[in-house]
């Protein structure tokens, strides 16, 4: 079981780079800050009884999760502003008013794609996902928990009980094998 000392050195030490993580994903500092700091709160209620060992998986998913979230509030934060927004009449309208022909999808999401869009994103993302399922299992690791989890070498080393360097050969495997059997299939990143 974590002690507070171990609990709040932890926090500590992975607040710059969980704040990192979150603007990039959201683009706002003071959401990022927000989304950090809900993050650590659910992780010392929730789990700090946990041992230290588990606190840097437990806090990445509940970042994730904690962003997830974020997206899932905006989304329909924006879709009740948009709808609200648009409700009036315009000057110049006729009396037949109809308020679904006044409403735009906002550029950039996914509701202003097309749906050959969405299909192509969904086909992309599955073979993508297929590819690297078909990946070596020590090579998946590695892969998911650095370039997905965003954690660093070290912290990919301890939880894969390996060294560094042997991180490092995993990933690199397992990118040039991605690239090379998605280029096949006719996509690039």
């Amino acid at each position: 079981m974590a002690t507070d000392k171990e609990l709040s050195d932890f926090l500590e030490n992975v607040e710059r780079r969980a704040f990192k993580q979150a603007v990039y994903a959201v683009r706002k500092d003071e959401a990022a800050l927000d989304i950090v700091q809900d993050a650590m709160i659910k992780l010392a209620e929730k789990y700090g009884d946990k041992p230290a060992a588990e606190l840097p998986m437990l806090f990445q998913r509940i970042l994730q999760n904690t962003i997830l979230d974020y997206f899932r509030r905006e989304k329909v934060r924006n879709t009740w502003v948009s709808l609200f927004s648009g409700m009036g009449k315009r000057e110049g309208e006729d009396e037949e008013f109809d308020i679904l022909e006044s409403l735009e999808a906002e550029q950039g999401s996914a509701s202003a794609e097309s749906s050959a869009d969405q299909v192509e994103r969904q086909q992309t993302l599955s073979l993508i996902d297929a590819e690297v399922q078909k990946l070596p299992a020590r090579q998946r690791e590695a892969f998911l928990m650095r370039y997905w989890q965003d954690m660093d070498v070290a912290e990919t080393a301890e939880a894969m009980g390996c060294s560094e360097g042997s991180v490092k050969t995993h990933c690199s495997r397992a990118t040039h094998t991605l690239a090379e059997s998605l280029k096949a299939k006719g996509i690039k990143l």
